[in-house]
Parts: C-alpha cells; sequence; structure tokens
C-alpha cells in the first residue's frame, strides 16, 4: 500500500502536523507499506479563478494553470497513491487556507454538465474517482482545548467523503499541541504521560491503515484523547471555572 499525506500547513516541515504525519508514516512504512508527504506551502498552488477553462470542449478538463503550477502534480501522485492522508491546522475553526486553496483545484478534474447520484444518494456533478474517490484520513491539528475549534473541519470532510465517494479510513484529531512540546525530544520525561501514548497510537494507526486499510475506534479513541490526566476532563473542561484555570495558567503552558 502507498501513502500520499498532503501536509496543508502554513509551517510547512515545522510544523506540529508534519510532525504526526511522520508519526503515523512511520508505523504505516513498519508495517510493509510505503509513504511520501507533499508539503503544499513547498508548492505553487494558485487560486481557483472560476473562470470554466477547465470546462470548455478543448481542451476539457484542464486548467488554465496546467504546466503552470504544482497542483496537477499533486493530482497525479493522489492518482498513484492507494491512501491519503489530509492533513491541516486548524485556522480561525477552519481547514488552513493553504489546504482549502489546494481543494478548489480539483474543479477543474470535474465535468460539471455531468450530472448524476453518489453512492450516499447525493445530487453531485462528474468526478474523476482515480483522484476524488481515494480513501482518505483526516489529520486535523490545533492549540485549542475547545472541540468547537476544529468541529468544521471534521465536518467537511464528512461531507467531502459523501460526495466524493471516498471512504474516510479514519480521523485523528489533536488538541492541545503545544501540550505537545515537553515531550518531542524525549518521549519518556514530559509533564503529561499521555503525550508518549499518543505519539504510540499514531504509529499504530499506521499500521492498521496498512495491514487493514482503517483505524479502529479504539486506538482513534488514544490518539485523539485528552492530554491533561485529569479525571473526567473532557466533561470538566466545558465548565467555566475549569476554562478560567486553564486560561491563568496558560501562560507557562501554552506558549
Amino acid at each position: 500500500m502507498h501513502f500520499l499525506a498532503i501536509n496543508g500547513s502554513h509551517r510547512g516541515d515545522k510544523g506540529w502536523t508534519r510532525f504526526l504525519i511522520d508519526r503515523l508514516l512511520s508505523g504505516a512504512l513498519g508495517a510493509g507499506a510505503t509513504g511520501e508527504v507533499v508539503t503544499l506551502s513547498k508548492l505553487k498552488i494558485n487560486r481557483c479563478l472560476s473562470c470554466y477553462h477547465c470546462q470548455n470542449e478543448e481542451p476539457h478538463l484542464q486548467c488554465l494553470y496546467h504546466e503552470r503550477d504544482d497542483a496537477a502534480m499533486v493530482f497525479e501522485k493522489m492518482a498513484e497513491a492507494d491512501m491519503l492522508v489530509f492533513a491541516t491546522p486548524v485556522y480561525l475553526m477552519n481547514m488552513s487556507g493553504l489546504f482549502k486553496t489546494f481543494l478548489d483545484r480539483l474543479y477543474s478534474t470535474m465535468n460539471i454538465r455531468d450530472m448524476s447520484l453518489t453512492a450516499s444518494g447525493l445530487i453531485h456533478h462528474h468526478i474523476n474517482p482515480a483522484i476524488s474517490s481515494k480513501p482518505f484520513v483526516t489529520l486535523v491539528t490545533c492549540s485549542n482545548l475547545e472541540d468547537e475549534s476544529y468541529r468544521n473541519v471534521t465536518a467537511y470532510f464528512r461531507t467531502y467523503a459523501r460526495f466524493m465517494d471516498a471512504r474516510q479510513a479514519g480521523v485523528l484529531v489533536r488538541n492541545a499541541t503545544p501540550l505537545l512540546d515537553y515531550d518531542r525530544e524525549h518521549p519518556g520525561q514530559t509533564a503529561f504521560p499521555r503525550v508518549a501514548e499518543v505519539y504510540r497510537a499514531y504509529e499504530q494507526a499506521g499500521s492498521e491503515l496498512a495491514r487493514q486499510g482503517f483505524i479502529s475506534p479504539s486506538t482513534q479513541r488514544r490518539a485523539n484523547q485528552e492530554l491533561i490526566a485529569f479525571p473526567f476532563f473532557r466533561v470538566l473542561k466545558y465548565l467555566r471555572p475549569i476554562k478560567r484555570i486553564v486560561i491563568a495558567r496558560s501562560g507557562s503552558i501554552l506558549v
């Protein structure tokens, strides 16, 4: 199995998004898969102009920017892959603008005059299944503890899966990324012991994807668990007094 991870972080290979991609792919490669990372911040991806050039009869489904930027190259890599990883940090409660700009360019691979029903029963126009219907994993990173901060992103990719007839093989959400700094170089020396378990879960997730094509619910729960090991923290964090404590301590932790 060949993995293609698309990294939508503005920080490129220096951010936590890339760090966790590498953990995921490490597990996949250990299980015999191959993998590659495309870092969008290193590429030239022009925004879609909605000019309909790609919908002309000649050249049909060819973007105005064909051979003038890197989008077509990434599409080719997507077609060659067996499993995709859509990886993005959260910016203003959504995916990065870099990642959305790239996804908008998928429009040039679709014949909008050819309407049909998706497997889930939605009305949609033609897609290129070799590109858009590949099974994929969503990997989302954010610094905030609030679940609300990343819900737009996870909801988007659920909808994407339905319209593109693409199987979503797992959803990995890593909140509170500043807490990972305590563990990045020395996993056994951390103020947050769950970090090492999260890293192991990412590697296990990669192994499961390579071996069985999806992440098991138990592995996904371990990967997405709260880093703060306090009883019922996932519930308590919604209480205003707890939020005030987190805010008060954020000066020493979330920097």
